[in-house]
């Protein structure tokens, strides 16, 4: 059994001298040991212990019942030097049979023994303990400052030393691992791009041979390992194309895998495929990273054959929603990278914008939107050496924009002078589809010219409008 150092901080000694007073066992287990023996700062910790969820209640009164059936509670911790609110998941040793839907054991078995808990595990740098009930905590203070403790690791997988080799493999029969759960499939790919670690050999072609059972989870999960990997890699093109050669990218995203050895003669050195993942490790996490993974997701449907993909922008838009719908992305996230995607084409060339397009431009992107448009369109460009685009461009567009934004304009219907009750009042209108119509209208004119943007002036276009209407 070896011993190590690690610092957690003062909330976890709470929670493990807590379960310490009487008696029962505390181990620090899972992906919050595993980053503390990387060297990070772990974005949350898990305690395993011998105590059951009645047990754990009684100890911690505020503790949050969230999975009760599996022996997990949840203890909330607020540090208020800091302002910070933390969570302690607290789970009792157990074994797990019977995977019937590739989701939910069947039978979740308690057991008192931390060695039968870690070889349920997914994989061995997950499979690891440091015990916690035996220290000597002698005096510390809830919160966020660290404390130093010699701990003793349980680690009957050799996790440590794959660690140190940068390897992911699964714990024990890798088979087993991912008939019980094929989801381990997507997280072993998430781990190849967050940890920047290679896959064992038996455990990758474990991955390929299992890969079907992945239709069989809900997407919903799949979209949450999906979206961890985006964000909280440094290359997630590690993870993306992990996943198109064990065969699940075609399972979720087929789209993506048919942009595989599409050729870009014009402006490109790398096919669709390469070049979209050179993009999104450019890219910021977030909905950047998102639009730049599916920036060019039309262009094998708009390719030409003098080399151009004419529209691929705009039908990019369309499939992005489409993809975005059926992996339950929420709407709001949506709605962001729809609009990156249709708006990435942009070109500012000084002397050629008037303050009547760029006014367009921010109406038409969102003011929200814009840093994110620009982000994306330069990891779009600096990833391609052919690239036409200049920097100093994109600084004159932003100055550009930041004088329109200065004055007094309007960019949206609710930014006129007037509004529906005040047309309905002056014309004797009712309410209907003629009201949305005008003051469309009465935008695109201000958008022209800011001037009109005053509300006699407003209602005299409205009439304008109105009898040019009724004439016709």
């Amino acid at each position: 059994m070896e011993k190590l150092s690690i610092k957690i901080p003062g909330y976890v000694v709470d929670v493990a001298s807590k379960l310490a007073a009487p008696g029962f066992q505390a181990y620090l287990v899972g992906g919050s040991l595993r980053d503390i023996l990387l060297g990070r700062l772990p974005l949350d910790y898990d305690i395993a212990t011998d105590a059951t969820v009645e047990q754990m209640s009684e100890i911690f009164k505020n503790a949050k019942h969230v999975g009760a059936a599996f022996g997990t509670v949840v203890v909330p911790y607020l540090c208020k030097k800091h302002k910070t609110h933390h969570e302690v998941e607290v789970t009792t040793f157990r074994v797990e049979r019977e995977y019937e839907d590739y989701r939910h054991p069947s039978k979740v078995e308690f057991v008192k023994d931390i060695h039968a808990d870690l070889s349920r595990r997914d994989f061995t740098i997950n499979a690891m303990a440091a015990r916690l009930d035996n220290l000597d905590f002698g005096t510390y203070k809830v919160g966020d400052t660290l404390y130093e403790y010699e701990v003793e690791l349980i680690d009957d997988y050799s996790g440590l030393s794959d660690l140190k080799r940068k390897v992911i493999r699964a714990v024990g029969d890798p088979n087993e691992r991912f008939s019980e759960d094929p989801l381990r499939i997507i997280r072993a790919c998430r781990f190849r791009a967050t940890l920047e670690f290679e896959i064992e050999r038996a455990t990758f072609e474990a991955m390929k041979r299992h890969v079907e059972k992945l239709r069989f989870i809900a997407v919903e999960r799949f979209t949450q390992e999906f979206i961890k990997l985006l964000n909280h890699a440094r290359r997630p093109s590690l993870g993306i194309d992990c996943l198109l050669k064990i065969g699940a990218l075609k399972i979720f995203i087929p789209e993506l895998v048919s942009t595989v050895g599409v050729e870009q003669p014009l402006g490109h050195i790398h096919d669709v495929y390469t070049h979209t993942l050179k993009v999104v490790d450019a890219a910021p996490p977030g909905v950047v990273r998102l639009a730049a993974l599916f920036h060019d997701i039309a262009k094998p449907q708009t390719a030409r054959e003098d080399g151009h993909f004419y529209g691929h922008d705009i039908k990019g838009a369309k499939m992005t929603e489409e993809i975005l719908r059926r992996l339950k992305f929420p709407k709001s996230v949506i709605k962001k990278v729809v609009t990156l995607v249709k708006e990435h084409m942009f070109y500012y060339l000084p002397g050629t914008w008037t303050d009547s397009a760029v006014r367009r431009f921010i109406r038409r992107v969102g003011q929200d939107n814009i840093e994110d448009l620009f982000a994306l369109r330069i990891a779009d460009a600096k990833v391609n050496p052919e690239s036409e685009w200049e920097p100093k461009e994109l600084k004159m567009f932003r100055e550009h924009i930041r004088k329109v934004l200065e004055e007094d304009n309007a960019f949206k219907v609710t930014d006129l002078k007037v509004n529906g009750h005040d047309l309905m009042r002056e014309f004797n209108l009712k309410p209907g589809p003629i009201i949305g119509e005008i003051l469309r209208y009465l935008l695109e004119r201000v958008l022209d010219n800011p001037e009109l943007n005053e509300k006699e002036k407003l209602i005299e276009l409205a009439r304008e409008y109105l009898e040019r209407a009724q004439k016709s």
